[in-house]
């Protein structure tokens, strides 16, 4: 092991032995184990059951090819020994600032597919295929709050990646669902998560659509609670125009908000760093930051994501 790599040794064996009891305790199955934790190693390590999902974020590091990989292999060597896990079952990503639609486009067809649970749910994960691996672990208090509030509630989920919002809202008692993403890979993957979970049929329905332009139609039907996680910008090619979640967030949540109804609430997040709400400019009766509650206590960095509830 490089002798650079020790600090990293000492604290991925301790974050494991800790996160491990908590995990336990709590009935967790998947966590982030290590999050950029050490300057110089600048790793997300996340456990996902019986994988292992690591990011390596972009920096200058200063060193030759040879020596990048040399440390990248030894930091791989660590985290197989530290969790004793193989290293077939250690998935290696590269995270780059992303632009646009990049974070969601596929750049594999390796295919390979894992079931994990997460409080008593099922999710498919694809380590290999996106850059993201299909369930955000940032957001796991944020789906049980959301499931808690869910009962007998018409739910919406807009941007709804592989729908993992929808399969928590349908497993809280919601009377129905409706999961809007562009993507008609995630939304079958989506539609694979909450069969998964026994949810089908016409209460838990999908919609390909672009979400702004879908919310520029007025809608029949309104919801009660609306759940908005938006990329933080995208130009995908199937748009019309950009989307910018700072410059757009007040029309899309005053356009939910005419979606919504009385009395009804979204839950909004993103994950942008420098994100300010615009909080004098929703028509909102009451707008609440919730982002403490929702950040779980394996995230280091706080500030992984602002979330906000916004009631009608």
């Amino acid at each position: 092991m490089i002798a650079k790599l020790e600090p990293f040794y000492n604290r991925l064996t301790k974050n494991s032995k800790h996160l491990g009891k908590w995990a336990r305790r709590v009935g967790v199955q998947c966590y982030r184990l290590y999050d950029n934790d050490i300057p110089g190693t600048p790793l997300a390590v996340d456990l996902y059951e019986n994988i292992v999902h690591v990011a390596e974020y972009e920096r200058d590091h200063g060193m030759s090819l040879e020596e990048h990989a040399d440390w990248l292999a030894a930091c791989l060597d660590v985290i197989s020994k530290v969790l004793d896990i193989h290293p077939s079952s250690i998935y290696l990503k590269f995270r780059q600032r992303q632009k646009g639609a990049k974070q969601y486009e596929r750049f594999s067809r390796i295919g390979a597919e894992f079931i994990v649970r997460e409080n008593n749910l099922k999710f498919i994960v694809n380590p290999t295929d996106y850059l993201d691996i299909g369930l955000f672990l940032d957001h796991r208090i944020t789906r049980q709050m959301v499931r808690e509030s869910a009962s007998g509630k018409r739910v919406l989920n807009l941007f709804a990646y592989t729908g993992s919002f929808s399969v928590y809202a349908a497993a809280g008692g919601a009377k129905q669902t409706l999961t809007v993403d562009m993507s008609n890979t995630y939304l079958q993957w989506a539609d694979r998560n909450l069969a998964l979970n026994g949810f089908s049929g016409d209460e838990h329905r999908l919609l390909q659509a672009d979400v702004l332009q879908w919310l520029k139609q007025p809608t029949p039907q309104q919801f009660d609670l609306i759940v908005i996680d938006p990329p933080t910008f995208s130009n995908s090619k199937r748009m019309d125009g950009t989307l910018d979640t700072q410059r757009d967030h007040v029309w899309i949540l005053n356009q939910a908000l005419q979606c919504c109804a009385p009395g009804g609430v979204i839950w909004f997040s993103t994950n942008y760093r420098r994100f300010k709400l615009a909080t004098e400019h929703i028509k909102a009766s009451n707008i609440q930051d919730i982002t403490k509650q929702t950040i779980p206590p394996d995230f280091r960095n706080e500030r992984i994501h602002q979330c906000f509830k916004i009631w009608k």
